[in-house]
């Protein structure tokens, strides 16, 4: 009964963002909206029985940058939203879905039909103009979610748009932390989960807590995969070190792919 409840309060929270953006926000400045949006990400971890604790906050770039994380659940969106709000790139089939689709488009996200090569060319093309726009945006560059206990290789074509607008990388490390701090993978939704199964399994290991590593941001470069090898090699070393663990030794490895291919689960 009571994750029933709590269910329930996340879906009331759902709607309740729904009357935000199509009331307040027609009304509201671009500063007002990233605060309505970021108080709104704040609850909704909350009401999922997280708190977010954000590391190394003042490498924060705020303007013309790709953010770049490691991916373990749905949750990541809202945990970034609540340090910074960041568009995404996401799959085309999220805009179809109920509320959550209807809130993705309205807050900016760019959504990308896998199966079409020639949409990963205009993907690209609408990132580095929006970069160099002086905007933000955000992909998970590893292509699908892990259980969070390791990196898998990053998709080096996701870096395109960075230097195609010649704008710095941002990498982000997110890390879940249970009551007795140890590395939850409870919010990993991952294999064949249903988001269903993926929520409860969220809910059942509450308390838990966020962590959201900023790295120092990579100055801009010419070469994808290079720019790919440094952000996941940043990202491992933060990962580590949330963990209490020593470094690696190794510098892991970018692979290219084509075209595009984004997570099932984002």
């Amino acid at each position: 009964m009571r994750l029933a409840w709590r269910k329930a309060r996340l879906v009331g929270h759902l709607l309740h963002g729904v009357w935000i953006v199509a009331t307040r926000f027609p009304r509201a400045s671009a500063r007002e909206r990233l605060d309505m949006n970021r108080a709104w990400s704040l609850k909704m971890l909350r009401l999922a029985g997280m708190k977010l604790v954000v590391h190394n906050d003042e490498a924060r770039l705020d303007s013309g940058v790709l953010v770049v994380g490691n991916h373990i659940s749905w949750i990541d969106i809202y945990v970034i939203n609540a340090w910074r709000p960041t568009p995404f790139v996401s799959k085309a089939e999220i805009r179809n879905w109920p509320i959550v689709g209807w809130l993705a488009q309205q807050l900016g996200t760019v959504f990308i039909q896998r199966e079409k090569r020639s949409d990963a060319k205009r993907i690209m093309h609408e990132l580095a103009n929006r970069l160099m726009a002086g905007e933000l945006m955000c992909v998970f560059p590893e292509g699908t979610t892990s259980n969070g206990e390791k990196l898998l290789p990053f998709h080096a074509n996701m870096f395109q748009a960075a230097v195609s607008a010649s704008c710095p990388v941002q990498p982000v490390c997110l890390m879940y932390e249970d009551a007795n701090g140890r590395q939850s993978s409870a919010p990993a939704y991952i294999d064949d989960m249903s988001l269903g199964e993926s929520l409860n399994a969220l809910l059942r290991g509450a308390p838990l807590t966020a962590h959201l590593y900023v790295c120092e941001a990579l100055a801009p470069g010419a070469n994808r995969r290079l720019l790919a090898s440094e952000a996941q090699a940043a990202i491992e070393r933060a990962l580590f070190s949330l963990r209490g663990d020593a470094a690696p030794d190794v510098q892991p490895a970018a692979i290219d792919m084509a075209p595009l291919s984004l997570s099932s689960r984002s």
